[in-house]
């Protein structure tokens, strides 16, 4: 299991993890508008975009706009863009219960269109960093079964051809 991270850790103690790695190992887009997070998932370069649900604000009569679309997914499964859950993001929230709708809704687009899903602690200090069972159970709430858990903990770089 792998956690991704937003400062140099130099630490022993891995929580649970086989590795650590920091948001510059990795190609990530950070999602938020339409335009960004179309953008992101139509390029084959990109390995994740990362919390596409981030500033919406919109709510619609059957669901939350929370950045995904069928489309969306349909184009990140083709190219292989992983759609990243950051648990800062909930954590440092001050409206943690929009937040987490809109990512229980991106988890089940996910699930429908096959569109792979990260879970990462997106941790900016050492006390915000978690376990990997504390991740393993944020995933779990989100909707996701315990095998796509385990599976949003073990992801692998892309190997661009």
């Amino acid at each position: 299991m792998i956690d991704i991270i937003d400062f140099g850790f130099k630490g022993k103690n891995k929580l649970g993890f086989s590795e650590i790695h920091n948001f510059n190992d990795f190609k990530i887009v950070f999602g938020g508008n339409d335009n960004v997070n179309r953008k992101a998932v139509e390029n084959k370069n990109v390995e994740i975009l990362m919390c596409p649900e981030k500033n919406r604000n919109g709510f619609f009569l059957s669901f939350e706009d929370s950045g995904l679309n069928q489309v969306l997914c349909k184009l990140a499964e083709k190219n292989d863009v992983a759609i990243g859950f950051n648990f800062n993001e909930v954590l440092n929230s001050e409206n943690r219960k929009d937040v987490l709708a809109k990512m229980m809704q991106n988890v089940r687009l996910c699930r429908k269109y096959k569109a792979r899903m990260i879970l990462i602690s997106g941790a900016k200090n050492e006390l915000e960093m978690r376990r990997s069972n504390d991740l393993i159970s944020f995933g779990i709430c989100l909707g996701m079964t315990a095998g796509e858990t385990k599976q949003a903990l073990n992801f692998e770089k892309k190997k661009i051809k």
